[in-house]
């Protein structure tokens, strides 16, 4: 059996455009972040590390009770200084660098547990893709962890690494949480969303 992949749950952005916090943003009887930690269990993916600022640590951690929640104390630096902490947060916990893990940005839902599964059978950093359109969560391998840590925290991921894509049917994965209209798009497919496992 495969080493159980270690995942990096991406929610300390501002979320200014929305008005809310988008971790926090309610769906079923969890909201995001406790959504994407959900289905990160059930893909198999251990430890999990969650990534937020540090007003949202305690109702992330009440969120995704078993997670490890990690404050980056610079947040407005962007998605990889994010990354960057809870790779380095996974290394100081293991003693060693992770040769893999997952990334997921808990504002953009529309993926499934099997997507997941799929996504680790790659061997190299690999990004979903459906309908012609990349989507998320990503897999770094160890080449391209060396690389998002050697790189500026406020660095556009897509300028670091170099992704393969790995297609699956997943006709939500384009959803992005961003602005209030999101929020009943949301609305919409929430059953979908949740029968995602």
């Amino acid at each position: 059996m495969a080493k159980q992949c270690p995942a990096v749950i991406l929610a300390a952005g501002a979320s200014q455009r929305l008005g809310q916090p988008k971790s926090l943003v309610p769906i079923g009887d969890t909201n995001l972040v406790g959504l994407a930690y959900q289905k990160l269990v059930k893909a198999g993916c251990s430890p999990i590390y969650v990534v937020t600022r540090s007003e949202l640590s305690v109702p992330i951690m009440h969120a995704t009770v078993g997670s490890t929640v990690i404050v980056n104390a610079s947040p407005e630096k962007g998605r990889t200084g994010s990354i960057q902490c809870g790779l380095l947060s996974l290394a100081g916990d293991k003693g060693r660098m992770p040769k893999r893990v997952v990334i997921a940005p808990v504002d953009r839902p529309g993926w499934a547990v099997g997507d997941v599964k799929n996504l680790l059978l790659s061997e190299k950093s690999s990004t979903l893709a459906a309908n012609g359109r990349r989507g998320h969560p990503l897999l770094l391998d160890e080449t391209a962890i060396q690389s998002v840590l050697a790189a500026p925290p406020e660095s556009a991921l897509r300028d670091v690494v170099t992704f393969q894509e790995v297609t699956v049917s997943a006709p939500l994965l384009g959803l992005n949480i961003d602005l209030p209209s999101d929020l009943e798009l949301l609305k919409q497919h929430e059953s979908v969303l949740l029968n995602l496992g």
